[in-house]
């Protein structure tokens, strides 16, 4: 690596075996203010201010005691609420491994399997008041098929949330592409006292990711009931 002049930053030079996208991630890492941040006051990814940025707009966290992260690897988010609401129960689920996080129970497991609102519930002990949901599938490089794989686990964290929060609790999830699907919104709508999207400051400008922050869960009745859906697991269809 080499550091050029101009406000300290730092140049990465192509290194053998290095691609120039790697190189290019590398760079952007190296220079991004929220990188140095996250590593100086201890957070696992540059992702945590993301949640600090909604949560100071929103006031999602603090009040907060029982809370389910979706897609918790690393581990920034489940950070933000402990350190926000010391007294929260914090459950997190990924597909990939996450270092343990003092007072928060980790599943290493498929958010799509069937058996996971179960495990995240019984581990929780009581209906979660704020479910938060960053999940986002691999990329396989086709813009619109990974726009429908990211928004049928959108699908699914919306589902989740609907059955299981507390009345006038509240869900937080990334979506993509300037916001949540039609549908979807009609959905949340419909459960929510109000839908709200925004793009934090910490989310990259090049990024087409937004954020869905749906407040006041009217909670469940026979009218408002999610509906299963024929066309596959966990679809959320309008009522």
């Amino acid at each position: 690596m080499a550091r050029g002049g101009g406000a300290g930053r730092v140049r990465v030079k192509t290194a053998k075996g290095r691609t120039a996208q790697s190189t290019r991630w590398l760079a952007r890492q190296l220079n991004d203010p929220y990188v140095k941040k996250a590593k100086a006051e201890g957070y696992r990814s540059r992702a945590a201010y993301k949640l600090i940025e909604l949560d100071e707009k929103y006031k999602l966290i603090r009040q907060a005691r029982h809370v389910v992260d979706l897609g918790v690897a690393p581990g920034g988010w489940a950070q933000v609420v402990k350190k926000l609401s010391p007294k929260a129960q914090v459950v997190g689920i990924d597909l990939l491994p996450t270092d343990p996080i003092a007072e928060v129970t980790l599943f290493q497991m498929d958010f799509m399997d069937d058996k996971a609102p179960q495990v995240l519930c019984e581990a929780l002990g009581a209906q979660p008041d704020l479910v938060l949901s960053d999940m986002a599938s691999n990329t396989v490089g086709h813009a619109q098929t990974d726009h429908l794989r990211t928004m049928a686990l959108v699908e699914a964290a919306i589902q989740f949330a609907i059955e299981n929060l507390q009345k006038g609790g509240a869900f937080v999830s990334k979506v993509f592409a300037g916001g949540t699907d039609q549908e979807l919104l009609v959905v949340l709508k419909k459960h929510f006292s109000t839908v709200k999207h925004a793009k934090p400051p910490a989310s990259r400008k090049g990024s087409s990711e937004w954020y869905v922050i749906a407040q006041g869960f009217k909670g469940r009745t026979p009218q408002n009931e999610v509906t299963q859906g024929t066309g596959g697991a966990n679809n959320v269809l309008p009522g």
